[in-house]
């Protein structure tokens, strides 16, 4: 008899590890990895929907406007200087703010 009720409750507690694991594994989805992802997305549509003359914010802190724009790689025109257009990649854009038309 003494088996049977060690037994048992060596089942529950399976399960019951069974539902903390699937607890932890949802924590970790729905507050680490699906905000990451969303974040991605909100970046690559970002970077995807960059125009020419559009003032951007670059991972460095410096504001610059976009002057030339290839598939991976931007040219950004820093302050009234028209000589300082620095060329760098998509990537180091961390905000844009859009050109009025």
């Amino acid at each position: 008899m003494l088996s049977l009720l060690t037994a048992d409750a060596a089942q529950g507690g399976g399960m019951i590890m069974i539902v903390y694991l699937v607890l932890i594994v949802g924590f970790f989805y729905f507050f680490l990895m699906r905000p990451q992802k969303k974040e991605q997305k909100r970046v690559a549509g970002m970077l995807a929907s960059l125009e020419i003359g559009d003032v951007v914010c670059t991972t460095g802190g410096f504001y610059g406007v976009l002057i030339d724009i290839t598939d991976d790689t931007v040219i950004v025109e820093f302050g009234n200087n028209k000589n300082c257009r620095i060329p760098m990649k998509k990537e180091a854009i961390a905000d844009v703010e859009k050109a009025e038309a």
